[in-house]
């Protein structure tokens, strides 16, 4: 098998590369952890090689070089998985895709209002209307996977999938701006802050130095 590294930014903001971060994980894939501090002054140079508009995350193997989140859970899925990274089943599959979809393409009030720092707990924080909407339907969508699909386990389709690390980095959101889910969604967020490993990279953001002021509210 060959080797995997997987270029990732900070752990304290970079929501998209901890998505193919914690796959890698869950499923004990072996894998070569390189970070690049972003808007630095060597941010660009260290990122110029990987063809990915200057972007992380990137997946490096071999001589392949795959880059976007969900192409790279994509791609691991399919060549190291067999395609473990999605259900089984025709229909819960295609769920479990446009869930991934939606939240790849979506949510862009939540971004923009409440962006990812693992360092901080806020609380009492007055959303727009739009954010209320995105989060209103984002726990409409983890409801509704647990409950047609996800009944047999902690997570949205029952077992994990791409689908749960595309909104893992939502659940931390919730967790650090004290959003209040109600059903299922609430055991979602709490399955996913308890995760042994979701707390190692919270630990080392909360020991990085750098600060990111547009991720700073």
């Amino acid at each position: 098998m060959s080797d995997l590294t997987l270029i990732i930014g900070n752990k304290n903001y970079s929501s998209w590369s901890l998505r193919p971060w914690i796959f890698l994980k869950y499923f004990d894939i072996s894998f070569v952890e390189k970070r690049v501090a972003l808007f630095t002054e060597s941010s660009e140079k260290e990122l110029e090689p990987y063809f990915s508009n200057l972007k992380v995350p990137v997946l490096l193997d071999d001589e392949d070089i795959i880059w976007d989140s969900l192409s790279i859970l994509e791609y691991l899925s399919e060549n190291y998985l067999s395609g473990a990274g999605w259900p089984v089943e025709k229909k819960a599959k295609a769920f479990a895709r446009s869930l991934s979809a939606e939240m790849h393409s979506s949510f862009n009030a939540l971004r923009d209002q409440l962006p990812m720092n693992c360092r901080k707990l806020f609380s009492n924080i007055q959303l727009s209307d739009a954010t209320k909407n995105d989060i209103e339907r984002i726990t409409g969508l983890w409801n509704t996977a647990h409950e047609k699909y996800g009944k047999e386990g902690e997570w949205l389709m029952g077992d994990f999938s791409i689908a749960d690390a595309m909104f893992i980095p939502v659940a931390l959101r919730f967790h650090g701006y004290g959003i209040k889910c109600q059903g299922f969604a609430d055991a979602y967020m709490q399955s996913v802050i308890k995760n042994k490993h979701i707390k190692q990279w919270v630990e080392a953001g909360k020991l990085e130095k750098e600060i990111i002021e547009v991720d700073e509210i």
